[in-house]
C-alpha cells in the first residue's frame, strides 16, 4: 500500500496527476548551491573542530617524545589524503548524495547499507552532534566559570548545548544558502585562531625557544603505544568525508569534488603540523601531557591576562563543527528515505525552503536526547570503531567495482594500490580498536546486529499489516501537512 503524496502548496491536498511543487511554482528538491569555495570551508570546518586543541596531549602520551609526534601528525594527515582520494573517486564514480550508504548501497546492496544507516541513526550521527555540542558549550562558560567550580555548570552546559544544536538545525532547516555562510564565517575565524597559534609559536622559536626539539626522538615509547596515538590523531582529522555526503548539492561535482579535498587536506595537515610545533614551543613537553585542554595551557602561557580569548576561539571551532555535521550527515537519512529503508517522510524537501526538514528534525531530536545521558565514553569508543569499520568497508566496495564493473564510467581512477593500503589501514585501526576496548566493541557489533531483524520486518517485508499502513499513512499526511514538505521531483543534472 503506497504513502500518497500530499502537495502542501495544495492546501493539502493528494494530487497523484500532479508533481510536487513549490509555491512558485518550481520542482521540489536540494538544489546545487554549493561552490568550491563552500566545498573547502565544509571540509576545514568539519575537521577543525575540538580535536587539534584538546588531543595534542593523547598523541605525545602515547609516543613519548616530540619528533614521533609530529610524524604520527604529518602520517594522519598523509592517511587522511588517502582516504579522501579513495572517496573522490567514488563521489565522481557514485555522484549521489549520502556518502558510505550510497555506495555501499551500490556495491553491495541495500542490506550491508541498511545496517550502516541503523548504526548512523542510533548512534554515529546523533552521538557526534552531542560530543562536539557539549564541548561547545564547556568552552562558552569558561571564561565566567574558569575553575568548574560553579554546582550548576554542568546543568549550564547542557542548556547551552541544546541550544546550539536548535538554533543551528534551525538555520539549517530555514536556508542552506544561510548554513554555508555560517559555515564559511566559523571556518575562516577558527582558521584564524589556529594561525594566531602557529605566529605565537614563531616568535617563541625566534625567541630562542628550541629546547623540546633537542633529541627530539628521546623518550619514544615502544611500538603498540604508537597505535593509539594515531587514533588521536586521526580524531582530529575526522570528518575529510563529510563532503561526500552532500555530492547532488554540489555545484560542478567532477571538478568541484576532487579539488575541495585536493585543497582541504594538505592545508589542515600544514596548519596542524605548524600548531602543534607551536605548542612545543611554548609549552614542554611535561606541561602539554599534564593538560587537558592544550590550548586553554597554551593560551594562558603566551597571552596572559587575554587568555580567555582562546576558550572562545575553541567555542566558534565546534559551534562550526555542528553546523557542519547537520549540513552533511543529515543528508544521510533522507537519502535512506529515499530509497525506502527509512519512513517516507525523512525524505520529504520543505517546499519553500527547499531543506530536508524531516532529517534534520530527527538528527536534532535524537542529539538533544543524548545530551542527557549522563556518560558516553562507552558510545564514543564504539563511535570510533564502526566508523572506520564503515569507511573501510566502503572503499572495499570501490575494490570490488573495479572488478564487477570495470566499465563503469570513473572521471576520476587512481592506481589500485591506493584504496588497498587505505582499506589495510582501516584494518589495522579496527582491530587495534578491539583489543584496546573488546566490551566496547562487543557492544557495538549488538547494536549493529539489531539492526536485522527491523530490516527484515519493515524493510524487507512489504505485506505490512493493514492497519499499520493506515497508521503510517495518516501520520505522513499529517506531518506534511506541519512542515510543508513533498517528496523530491527534481532530476539531478
Amino acid at each position: 500500500m503506497a504513502t500518497k503524496v500530499i502537495d502542501p502548496a495544495n492546501n493539502g491536498k493528494a494530487d497523484a496527476g500532479k508533481d510536487n511543487v513549490s509555491e512558485n511554482g518550481s520542482a521540489v528538491g536540494l538544489k546545487r548551491e554549493l561552490g568550491l569555495f563552500n566545498s573547502v570551508t565544509l571540509i576545514v570546518g568539519c575537521i577543525v573542530g575540538s580535536g587539534i586543541f584538546l588531543s595534542p596531549k593523547s598523541v605525545v602520551e602515547n609516543t613519548g617524545s616530540v619528533g614521533l609526534s609530529l610524524v604520527v601528525w604529518s602520517l594522519s594527515g598523509v592517511f587522511s589524503l588517502v582516504g579522501a582520494l579513495c572517496f573522490a573517486e567514488l563521489g565522481t564514480t557514485i555522484p549521489k548524495s549520502g556518502g558510505e550508504y550510497s555506495y555501499l548501497m551500490d556495491a553491495f546492496g541495500p542490506f550491508p547499507a541498511f545496517l550502516l544507516l541503523w548504526v548512523t541513526l542510533i548512534i554515529i550521527n546523533p552521538t557526534g552532534q552531542t560530543i562536539v555540542a557539549l564541548t561547545f558549550a564547556e568552552y562558552v562558560i569558561q571564561p565566567f566559570f574558569p575553575q568548574q567550580d560553579c554546582g550548576d555548570s554542568d546543568t549550564i552546559i547542557r542548556i547551552i548545548a541544546v541550544l546550539c544544536l536548535a538554533i543551528l538545525a534551525l538555520i539549517n532547516a530555514w536556508s542552506v544558502p544561510w548554513s554555508t555562510k555560517v559555515q564559511d564565517i566559523f571556518t575562516v575565524a577558527k582558521v584564524l585562531a589556529l594561525v594566531a597559534i602557529i605566529i605565537t609559536g614563531a616568535i617563541f622559536l625566534f625567541q630562542g625557544e628550541t629546547s623540546n626539539f633537542q633529541n627530539s626522538f628521546e623518550g619514544t615509547l615502544p611500538g603498540s603505544k604508537v597505535a593509539l596515538a594515531f587514533y588521536g590523531g586521526l580524531f582530529s582529522y575526522a570528518g575529510w568525508n563529510y563532503l561526500n555526503y552532500l555530492t547532488e548539492e554540489i555545484k560542478d561535482p567532477y571538478r568541484n569534488l576532487p579539488l575541495a579535498i585536493a585543497i582541504a587536506i594538505p592545508l589542515i595537515t600544514i596548519i596542524y603540523i605548524l600548531a602543534n610545533i607551536a605548542y612545543f614551543a611554548v609549552l614542554t613537553k611535561e606541561e602539554l601531557m599534564q593538560s587537558d585542554a592544550v590550548a586553554l595551557t597554551f593560551a594562558i602561557k603566551a597571552y596572559g591576562p587575554v587568555a580567555w580569548i582562546m576558550p572562545i576561539c575553541v567555542a566558534m571551532s565546534t559551534f562550526g563543527s555542528v553546523n557542519g555535521g547537520y549540513l552533511s550527515l543529515s543528508r544521510i537519512f533522507y537519502v535512506g528515505a529515499r530509497q525506502g529503508q527509512l519512513p517516507k517522510f525523512m525524505a520529504m524537501i520543505q517546499v519553500k525552503n527547499f531543506t530536508p526538514l524531516p532529517s534534520l528534525l530527527f538528527t536534532l531530536i535524537l542529539s538533544i536526547f543524548y545530551v542527557f545521558v549522563p556518560s558516553i565514553d562507552t558510545l564514543l569508543n564504539y563511535f570510533s570503531f564502526m566508523t572506520w569499520f564503515a569507511i573501510g568497508l566502503a572503499v572495499v566496495g570501490q575494490i570490488y567495482l573495479r572488478y564487477k564493473q570495470p566499465n563503469l564510467k570513473r572521471p576520476i581512477k587512481f592506481h589500485i594500490l591506493l584504496p588497498i593500503s587505505f582499506v589495510l589501514m582501516c584494518a589495522y585501526l579496527v582491530i587495534m580498536g578491539t583489543y584496546a576496548a573488546p566490551f566496547d566493541t562487543l557492544f557495538g557489533v549488538l547494536i549493529t546486529l539489531s539492526g536485522i531483524p527491523v530490516y527484515f520486518l519493515f524493510v524487507r517485508y512489504e505485506k505490512k499489516p493493514t492497519g499499520f499502513e493506515n497508521f503510517v499513512e495518516s501520520t505522513t499526511e499529517f506531518f506534511q501537512k506541519l512542515f510543508l514538505v513533498a517528496l523530491e521531483n527534481r532530476k539531478q543534472d
